[in-house]
C-alpha cells in the first residue's frame, strides 16, 4: 500500500470516503496482481502455488502446528484414559489427585517458564539459536511423554506430568521465536521485503500461526483413527488399556518425526534468521542483551505491554472456557452416552469452524479499513455476547428445544476467537517493539496469557458451569476496553518505521523523528491522548528520510574505498540504494565526490573531510526524485 499518494497527503489522513475508495481501490488492484501471478506460476507448474504457500506458510509455522497437535491431544486423550484407567485417572483411587490435576497445571507452567526465557535468549543469543533449541526441547519433550512409563499407574502419571513440563518449555519459546522470525525475515533468508513487509506482513504471520488449527484437526483425527483401528474398529466403551495405551503412544510418536526434521530445517537452512537483529545491535553498538532497550520499552512502551498482555490473558480465558459449551450441549443430545467420540466427533466441528476463523484473519488482518485493532475489538465483543446471553438464561438454552441454539453460540464463539483475539495478540504482541526487545515482550505478552490459561484452569474447578458463564464474559470485555485504549494500529506500517523512531528514542531524540510511527492512526487512543502525535510531519519526514538515505550511501562509498568489500553490508542497507537512479542522484549532489572520480580516492577523502550535498543540481533533472519518493514506499508499495 502506498504511503502517501502523489500529492503528498499520507493515506490515514484522507477523509474518511476518499480512504474507502484508496484503499479499496488498491486493494481490488493487488488482489488481481496476486492472482495473475498464481495463475501464471499454475500455468507453468501446476504445483508451483501448493509449494509456495507451504514455502511462505507452513514452514515458518511447523512449529506451531506441533505444538498444537500435541497440547491439544493431551485433553483429547484426557477422556480415553478416564475410561481405560478408570481407578486412576477416574476415581483417583490408586493415583494421586494432585498429580491427575497437574497435568494441566504443570503444562501450563512449562509453557509460561519456555514463554520467558526463549524470549530473552532470542533477543540475546539470536533468533535462530531460539529455533533450534525450541525443536529440540520439543523433540525431547516427545520422547519422554511416548516412552512415559512407571512400576505403578501413579508413577506412570508423574512421569508423564514431568515429560509434559519439559515439552511445555519448548512450546512456550516457539510463541517469541515464531512471531518474531516469521516477522523480521523472508523464509530461511533473513532479508526484509519492505513492499511485501506494508501489506503482508500480517497474514504472513497470522498464515505461520494458523497452523496450530491445522495440528488440532490432525491430531483430532489420527486418533479417532487410531482408536477406530486398536479397538477392534469401534468406538464405545469399554475401552481396554491396551487400545488405549497403543492409541496413545502412537498419536504422540508421529509428531517426534516431524519434530526432528524441523531441528534438521532451522540448523540447515535457516542460517539467517538472526540478521536483522544483528544488524539492530550493531547500530545501536550493542553485543548481548539490550538491557538499555527493555529499560527505555518500559517508560515508552509501557502501555502497550499492557494492551498485549493484558488482551491475551483475557483472551486464554475465553480460549479455555469454550470447552464449556461443548460438555452442555453434548449431555443433551446424548444424554446416555458414554463414548468419548462424540465429544471428539463435534469438537472436530469446532476446530474446522475454528480454522475458518484463522483463515478469515489472515485475510482481514492486512486491511486498512479494518486491521488489528479493530478485528480485535469486534472479536472481543462478539464472544462477550455469545457467552453473556446463555449466563442469564441458562436452564432455556440447555433445554433440549434450544440446545441447537447453544450449539451454535458455541460454534461462533470459536470462530469470533480466531477471527479476532486469538490470531490478533499473537501478531501486535511483536509487532508493536522494536526488534531488540521484540523476542522479550512477545514472551512476557505471551506469559501472562497462558496465565490466564492457567486461572481459568483453578478457577472452573470450584465454581459450577453456570456461574462459569456469569464469570467469562468480563474478560472479553475487559480485553476489548484493554485494546481500545492502549494497543496502537499497526497495520500497513512499515516495521522500518518502527526501527527509526526507535533510534531517536534510545538516542534522547523523541522529537526529531517526525514519520508514520508517531501518525495519529498507528498510535493508541492513550498515546494520542499523552501527546506523541505531536510531532508527525510528513514533509520534515519526506527531506528526512532523503538525507538519511544519502548518510548510509555515503557510508557504504567510504566502506568501499577502504575495505574493498562490502558483501554483507550491501546486502543488509536500504533496498533502495541499490537503484540505479537512487545512486546516480547522490553520486551527483555529493561533495563527496567533488574532484574525485568514481574510484574511491574522491568519497575516501570527502568522508573524511565531513559530507556536504550540492545544492545547485535539481533532483527532478538528475530522475532521482520519484525513484527516491517511491523506494520511501511515497509513490508505490
Amino acid at each position: 500500500m502506498t504511503a502517501t499518494l502523489p500529492d503528498g497527503v499520507y493515506w490515514a489522513d484522507l477523509p474518511w470516503h476518499k480512504r474507502v475508495a484508496f484503499v479499496t481501490q488498491y486493494d481490488v488492484a493487488e488482489a488481481a496482481r496476486e492472482f495473475a501471478g498464481v495463475w501464471k506460476a499454475f500455468k507453468t507448474d501446476p504445483l508451483a502455488p501448493v509449494a509456495y504457500y507451504f514455502r511462505n506458510m507452513v514452514l515458518p509455522g511447523a512449529g506451531l502446528g506441533l505444538e498444537g497437535y500435541v497440547l491439544f491431544s493431551i485433553g483429547n486423550i484426557k477422556p480415553l484414559f478416564q475410561s481405560a484407567f478408570r481407578e486412576c485417572w477416574g476415581t483417583k483411587k490408586i493415583c494421586s489427585p494432585t498429580w491427575i490435576a497437574a497435568v494441566e497445571y504443570l503444562e501450563i507452567c512449562g509453557i509460561i517458564v519456555g514463554q520467558i526465557i526463549v524470549g530473552v535468549i532470542g533477543d540475546w543469543v539470536g533468533r535462530r539459536f531460539g529455533l533450534i533449541q525450541d525443536a529440540v526441547i520439543m523433540l525431547l519433550g516427545l520422547m519422554m511423554i511416548t516412552a512415559a512409563w512407571g512400576v505403578t499407574q501413579n508413577g506412570w502419571v508423574i512421569c508423564y506430568v514431568w515429560s509434559l513440563f519439559v515439552y511445555g518449555i519448548g512450546v512456550g519459546g516457539e510463541y517469541p521465536m515464531t512471531a518474531t522470525s516469521g516477522m523480521e525475515n523472508a523464509v530461511g533468508s533473513g532479508r526484509v521485503s519492505n513492499r511485501e513487509d506494508r501489506l503482508h506482513r500480517g497474514r504472513k504471520v497470522t498464515s505461520a500461526f494458523l497452523m496450530q488449527g491445522w495440528g488440532q484437526f490432525f491430531n483430532q483425527a489420527l486418533l479417532i483413527i487410531l482408536l477406530l483401528c486398536f479397538h477392534h474398529g469401534s468406538g464405545n466403551p469399554p475401552y481396554s488399556a491396551v487400545a488405549a495405551q497403543w492409541t496413545y503412544r502412537i498419536s504422540f510418536a508421529i509428531p517426534a518425526v516431524g519434530t526432528l526434521w524441523l531441528v534438521y530445517y532451522r540448523y540447515f537452512k535457516m542460517k539467517a534468521a538472526s540478521k536483522q537483529l544483528a544488524l539492530s545491535k550493531a547500530k545501536s553498538k550493542v553485543t548481548g542483551y539490550d538491557t538499555e532497550s527493555l529499560a527505555l520499552t518500559f517508560k515508552y512502551f509501557g502501555p502497550r505491554l499492557i494492551a498485549t498482555a493484558g488482551s491475551w490473558f483475557a483472551n486464554d480465558v475465553f480460549f479455555y472456557g469454550n470447552k464449556l459449551f461443548q460438555s452442555e450441549f453434548i449431555a443433551v443430545i446424548s444424554p446416555n452416552s458414554h463414548s468419548i467420540l462424540p465429544g471428539w466427533l463435534y469438537n472436530m466441528i469446532n476446530v474446522g469452524v475454528s480454522l475458518v476463523g484463522y483463515y478469515m484473519a489472515a485475510f482481514f488482518i492486512d486491511n486498512k479499513l479494518y486491521g488489528r485493532r479493530l478485528m480485535q475489538q469486534i472479536g472481543f465483543l462478539m464472544d462477550f455476547i455469545l457467552f453473556i446471553i446463555p449466563a442469564f438464561n441458562f436452564s432455556f438454552f440447555t433445554s433440549p428445544e434450544n440446545i441447537h441454539a447453544f450449539q451454535a453460540m458455541y460454534f461462533l464463539s470459536s470462530f469470533f476467537n480466531q477471527f479476532g483475539p486469538n490470531a490478533v495478540t499473537f501478531l501486535v504482541a511483536a509487532e508493536v517493539f522494536p526488534t531488540p526487545i521484540r523476542a522479550t515482550a512477545h514472551g512476557f505478552a505471551a506469559a501472562v496469557g497462558k496465565l490466564g490459561a492457567l486461572t481459568a484452569a483453578v478457577l472452573y474447578n470450584y465454581i459450577d458451569t453456570q456461574t462459569k458463564f456469569y464469570v467469562v464474559p468480563w474478560f472479553g470485555l475487559a480485553g476489548m476496553i484493554l485494546t481500545w485504549l492502549f494497543l496502537p494500529d499497526t497495520t500497513g506500517l512499515d516495521l522500518r518505521e518502527q526501527e527509526r523512531r526507535w533510534y531517536y528514542l534510545r538516542h534522547g531524540r523523541e522529537s526529531e523523528y517526525h514519520g508514520p510511527a508517531v501518525h495519529p492512526k498507528h498510535l493508541s487512543l492513550w498515546e494520542r491522548m499523552r501527546g506523541a502525535g505531536k510531532y508527525y510531519n510528513a514533509e520534515a519526514d519526506y527531506r528526512q528520510k532523503i538525507e538519511e538515505m544519502r548518510g548510509d550511501w555515503e557510508v557504504m562509498i567510504a566502506r568501499r574505498a577502504t575495505e574493498k568489500e562490502l558483501q554483507f553490508e550491501e546486502e543488509d542497507l536500504d533496498e533502495g540504494l541499490g537503484h540505479k537512479h537512487v545512486l546516480t542522484y547522490f553520486e551527483r549532489t555529493s561533495s563527496m565526490l567533488l574532484g574525485g572520480g568514481k574510484d574511491g580516492e574522491g568519497a575516501g577523502a570527502g568522508a573524511g573531510a565531513g559530507a556536504g550535498t550540492r545544492t545547485d543540481v535539481s533532483p527532478a533533472s538528475l530522475g532521482g526524485q520519484d525513484v527516491i519518493a517511491e523506494v520511501l514506499g511515497e509513490k508505490s508499495g
